[in-house]
């Protein structure tokens, strides 16, 4: 059975209640009295500074339950980021600060409440913590380096945390660094055992591999045991066993669910994006696999207002699964882009569906490698009136698809499209 969904606004004020609630408390408890504006100021950025990097822990779970009451995975990972980014900018302007107020007093007086060399280890875990939150955050940014890599350098951030907490403990803060440091210890154990080595996933194996094209393929995934409760649409993070020929690269990758079978076997269709994904398309049958989810998606959710569905590539796959689950609920156009004709995947079984519903209209086009000239493709304002706009594609097309829709009236709340990508 699925989990219960709050309503909607809850949802949607439920990440930015927490990211003002905890560094709030967090300031409203230390705020000092009786010190001057600088000096108060410093202290007060600090701690708000470290609730926001609570915060940014908190949202780092891969909770399918925790995600529905947030909102969705998706945007708790946005939100992960951009917290971060800011609790970086505010333990950044706590020591600026401190030493400002020094000022008044001299310059010297000012830079040796900035140096590490003058204040011993209290200061120096303090600019230590510093320095291994600007390097998670930096990796946050890149998208060179390899997802193996990125994630180890990533988890700095905890590493950082920590550092922050010794700071406090050092200059003789107990109450309630201790408990931050248990809590902190908490999420990020929780995170280790359940997220990353997938003691939170379902066993299940793979009963059949198709072929979509030469560059994709739809895996068949069978519960060894009680199956997860999700809906095409929905999306999942699996992780692949070693196998009789195939080698697995032993990580959680994200995957749109594009059927629910009978017998709950599920279905994923996979591109080849890089070296993970382009071993999986030469997966023999019987290799394990393991599966965290569903998490919420919002193509799983849509009313019964006219619709626009836009797919770019492998990005038809949440539309598949919905045309899968039955009719649509709507008058529905969908606008399939992809490269040639040999690279698009499931297109036989989208002229059926169109052919059966009438509710359907499917418009085929094949763009090349360049970027299609989507002020001919998409409709004309007049007929953008009230309809809902579900995109799913490659980052850039999704970018420029918003901007041609917005500029034909459309309204920001009746765009709607995620990014799966943990960086």
């Amino acid at each position: 059975m699925a989990p219960r969904r709050l309503p909607g606004l809850l949802r949607q004020l439920s990440i930015p209640l927490l990211t003002l609630a905890v560094p709030l408390g967090f300031a409203w408890w230390a705020f000092p009295n009786e010190l001057a504006p600088l000096r108060a100021a410093g202290i007060v950025a600090g701690w708000l500074g470290g609730g926001l990097l609570m915060v940014s822990l908190l949202l780092m779970l891969r909770e399918p339950r925790l995600a529905d009451w947030l909102g969705g995975l998706e945007r708790m990972y946005r939100w992960h980021h951009t917290t971060g980014v800011l609790a970086y900018v505010l333990l950044l302007i706590h020591p600026l600060a401190l030493a400002a107020n020094g000022l008044a007093t001299s310059p010297n007086f000012a830079w040796q409440t900035l140096s590490a060399f003058d204040g011993g280890w209290p200061v120096w875990t303090g600019w230590l913590g510093l320095l291994v939150l600007m390097i998670g955050l930096a990796t946050a940014f890149s998208k060179k380096l390899s997802y193996g890599v990125w994630r180890w350098l990533h988890a700095g951030l905890a590493i950082g945390v920590l550092l922050g907490l010794i700071h406090l403990v050092l200059l003789g803060i107990d109450e309630p660094v201790l408990p931050i440091i248990a809590v902190m210890a908490l999420i990020v154990g929780w995170r280790a055992l359940r997220g990353d080595l997938g003691l939170a996933a379902r066993p299940y194996i793979v009963a059949e591999v198709q072929p979509l094209t030469e560059q994709s393929v739809e895996i068949a995934l069978r519960p060894l045991g009680h199956p997860l409760a999700v809906a095409p649409g929905q999306f999942l993070l699996v992780a692949f066993h070693n196998g009789p020929n195939y080698r697995s690269c032993g990580e959680f990758h994200p995957f749109t669910v594009s059927s629910v079978e009978h017998d709950d076997v599920l279905r994923i269709a996979v591109k080849a994006l890089g070296d993970c994904t382009r071993q999986m398309l030469t997966m023999p049958r019987g290799v394990a696999a393991r599966i965290i989810g569903g998490f919420d998606s919002v193509f799983a959710h849509h009313g019964a207002a006219p619709q626009l569905w836009v797919a770019g590539g492998i990005g038809i796959t949440p539309f598949i699964g919905l045309l899968r689950a039955g009719p649509v609920p709507a008058p529905t156009t969908l606008l399939y882009l992809y490269r040639q004709e040999a690279d698009a995947a499931f297109l036989d079984e989208l002229k059926a569906c169109a052919a059966a519903d009438p509710r359907l209209t499917l418009q085929l086009e094949a763009t090349g490698d360049a970027l299609p000239d989507l002020k001919r493709l998409l409709p004309p304002a007049g007929q953008l009136s009230g309809v809902e706009c579900y995109l799913c594609g490659p980052p850039g097309l999704i970018k420029a698809l918003r901007r041609v829709l917005r500029s034909r009236g459309v309204a920001a709340h009746q765009i709607h499209s995620e990014k799966y990508e943990f960086r």
